[in-house]
């Protein structure tokens, strides 16, 4: 296994537990998704190694005894890659963002907060001058808050998030495997937000995490991911993966834009992957799947957006 958390084995047996097939093929972790109402399922490879043709042609073999119509590979990697050779396809609905925010643990504090833009730093001290707490919380009531948060979070920002189901399986088991763990910013007895990370290999990662539109004032997303850097730093970590980034010319009028420039603040290192890629098995039941589930898309976002009114 590599060091990422999608692929260490916690993580399969959170995928498990969802009732979705995982496979495991030399030391890669793979999951095969089944599409309903049909005999085929998609293959899902997500922070692998990068592809050779060797691991092309075990991947095909794979995909056809899983009766899959494509494998969507989104290697862990940042070069850049030939995907004409290896017979891959740039995939036409990508998982992972390209991008993604890195920052360096291994610099002093003194170093962090100097390289930050000064309002993120202001931003935290306006937290601290406002007694905002900040604590790792693995309790069920924290858990309950980051749940409750997480839904306020979603139906604000109109965007799709998994359900509590997911969310309480993922935690019993990354927590349970000492991957996951629960950081709470606490003001005035109000959990104002709750974030979810993992700990992997020499890695801290951010792929959960969700705040309340009460008290904004008092900046408390920012004490958090600051807290939670320094704790890392005192474990003995070297990176904080942010889990994803908009790229070097960010659309200031995106939905994201407001995460991306947030965790911007921090001075992080902007790291581009190689992309997201299809390994596809059955070309024309591709082009079919691939039109129907845009369309799927596009209506579902249309829905949401209405959603998103209604909330306001």
């Amino acid at each position: 296994m590599n060091g990422h958390p999608l692929q260490t084995p916690a993580w399969g047996d959170f995928r498990k537990a969802m009732g979705i097939d995982v496979v495991l093929l030399h030391d890669w972790q793979l999951t095969f998704h089944k599409i309903p109402q049909t005999p085929w399922t998609i293959g899902y490879f997500p922070k692998g190694p990068k592809p050779t043709q060797k691991m092309i042609g075990e991947l095909r073999t794979l995909g056809k005894q899983k009766n899959a119509i494509f494998i969507q590979l989104e290697p862990n990697v940042t070069n850049n890659l030939q995907s004409a050779i290896y017979d891959l396809h740039p995939s036409y609905h990508p998982l992972f963002t390209k991008y993604t925010f890195i920052l360096d643990l291994t610099k002093s504090e003194s170093e962090l907060l100097a390289a930050m833009h000064p309002k993120t730093r202001y931003n935290i001290r306006v937290a601290q001058k406002h007694n905002v707490v900040i604590r790792e919380d693995n309790s069920p009531a924290a858990f309950n808050a980051y749940l409750r948060l997480t839904e306020e979070t979603t139906s604000r920002q109109g965007f799709y998030a998994h359900n509590k189901t997911y969310h309480k399986t993922m935690w019993e088991i990354m927590h349970k495997a000492g991957i996951a763990h629960l950081f709470t910013a606490t003001f005035d007895g109000e959990v104002l937000s709750a974030w979810i990370v993992f700990v992997s290999g020499d890695t801290v990662y951010y792929p959960y995490g969700s705040s309340s539109r009460n008290h904004r004032e008092v900046m408390a997303p920012t004490l958090l991911l600051w807290e939670i850097a320094t704790w890392a730093k005192q474990k003995g970590l070297k990176y904080f993966d942010l889990w994803g980034a908009m790229g070097p010319d960010p659309d200031i009028h995106d939905p994201w834009y407001g995460f991306h420039r947030f965790k911007q603040g921090f001075n992080p290192r902007l790291v581009e992957f190689a992309g997201s890629f299809d390994l596809v098995i059955k070309p024309l039941l591709y082009r079919l799947y691939t039109f129907t589930d845009t369309l799927r898309w596009f209506l579902l976002h249309i829905r949401k957006k209405f959603q998103v009114l209604s909330y306001k």
